[in-house]
């Protein structure tokens, strides 16, 4: 499907089908951290009730229902098998904020089941999934949207006027980092009870498409990031929002060669994602540097008196944003502001500091499903900028420069079934 065709069809997905008095009622799969923050913000759009709770640890949906109830939201419905939330003729859309393995299957199923979607990032566990649910957003008669939060954010936008209207030149250089010191905070706690399975969790359902492996809790919740089975790391978690920006403020979206190198330090000995990464793409007319770094926190140098950076820590650190290095002039920024800084010094600098943007973007679904909203994200803007996390990891796999065919999907000389995974029965029958 090419993009023109597929544009059209994600338009006239999102028609109007509520009007501003009815109720969008939603169900959340994937009751963890984010999905209930999430949650809390979409819920707080006019009309809008959360009336299901799944999750594959009962306790999780429990939680999040009882937090929903606290809040003034009506008692809802718990299950732990998402197939059987959606067959719940009740339910009009689904937030998905499971782990990254799962987004494309319960993404696609929700879809065939006529409901709404807001999915998480990234938009799946490898770019074989994503071409799935490309294309089934493409056959779908209902909405999806990707939570990249940074394009309901006003203040990129004001970057991308300004990178587009020349207001520091042209720009032929773009960097983005992320770093955090898991030394100095420990993420992942060792001990007994890290083996102990609780009782009311399914493991086997939890690995899913992934290997099926004895229990062990860093490979769960929040710090399943750390192993391959069920995410890319650092560059698909933190990374994608940052691409997903550069992509919308430089407005080319397909890298045509990716490098890579990465090394594993230590990280206390816990997980398989590296410790340091570094890659660069060649787009159409710039040169992206992407760097993440798990030992160390600084990220960029450079902090002004009084501006706020995101996850900032102390008075010293900038630990994410990017940089956009023009002919006149420089732009740093990240999900909370942005800085300018002209050549030559003979301008001041100009600065502003705002708040994150998951609200805004969370509401935006609701908006979009009642149809008086236009789409910031899709499902084409989310395999895009996911595409470039899972490319960076390609190229450390296979230890040299790629060559990206944005056109097919894929890596020159090699075969398709690189862009994919073993997928364990019967799940894989979504991407075969």
């Amino acid at each position: 499907m090419d993009r023109r065709s597929f544009l059209s069809i994600s338009a006239a997905s999102a028609a109007a089908v509520y009007g501003a008095n009815e109720r969008v009622r939603v169900g959340l799969i994937g009751c963890g951290g984010r999905g209930q923050y999430v949650g809390n913000f979409m819920r707080q759009a006019p009309n809008t009730d959360f009336v299901a709770f799944c999750d594959v640890y009962k306790t999780n949906a429990e939680k999040a229902r009882a937090a929903m109830v606290k809040s003034g939201g009506p008692s809802g419905q718990v299950y732990t098998d998402f197939r059987k939330l959606l067959e719940n003729k009740d339910i009009d859309a689904v937030l998905i904020g499971t782990p990254d393995h799962w987004h494309a299957i319960t993404s696609i199923e929700a879809l065939r089941a006529g409901k709404h979607v807001y999915c998480e990032k990234p938009l799946g566990h490898n770019i074989r999934e994503q071409q799935a649910m490309v294309q089934a957003v493409g056959a779908a008669k209902t909405l999806f949207l990707t939570g990249t939060q940074q394009r309901s954010a006003t203040h990129y936008q004001e970057v991308q006027k300004m990178v587009g209207e020349g207001l520091i030149g042209d720009v032929r250089y773009v960097k983005i980092w992320n770093a955090v010191n898991s030394k100095l905070r420990p993420i992942i706690p060792r001990g007994l009870d890290n083996l102990t399975k609780p009782d009311d969790l399914d493991w086997d359902f939890y690995c899913g498409p992934a290997p099926l492996v004895p229990y062990d809790r860093a490979r769960f919740l929040g710090t399943y990031r750390w192993f391959f089975d069920y995410s890319g790391g650092f560059i698909t978690d933190y990374g994608t929002h940052r691409f997903d920006t550069v992509h919308q403020i430089m407005g080319v979206d397909i890298p045509s060669t990716v490098s890579a190198v990465s090394h594993r330090y230590g990280m206390q000995g816990v997980g398989e994602i590296p410790d340091v990464l570094q890659v660069t793409y060649e787009y159409p007319g710039f040169v992206l540097n992407y760097e993440a770094i798990m030992m160390n926190g600084q990220g960029a140098p450079g902090r002004s008196p009084g501006q706020r950076y995101y996850n900032m820590s102390g008075e010293t650190n900038r630990p994410h944003g990017e940089a956009y290095y023009g002919s006149k002039g420089t732009i740093f920024c990240d999900r909370i502001g942005y800085e300018v800084y002209f050549e030559g010094g003979k301008e001041p600098p100009v600065r502003k500091n705002t708040t994150d943007a998951t609200s805004v973007h969370a509401q935006h679904f609701v908006g979009c499903i009642r149809g008086v909203e236009k789409q910031r994200s899709t499902v084409l803007t989310g395999h895009r900028a996911t595409i470039v996390s899972h490319l960076g990891n390609l190229a450390v796999k296979l230890g040299r420069k790629i060559q990206w065919d944005g056109v097919s999907e894929r890596i020159t000389g090699e075969s398709a079934k690189i862009l994919g995974r073993d997928w364990r029965a019967p799940w894989g029958r979504w991407f075969l």
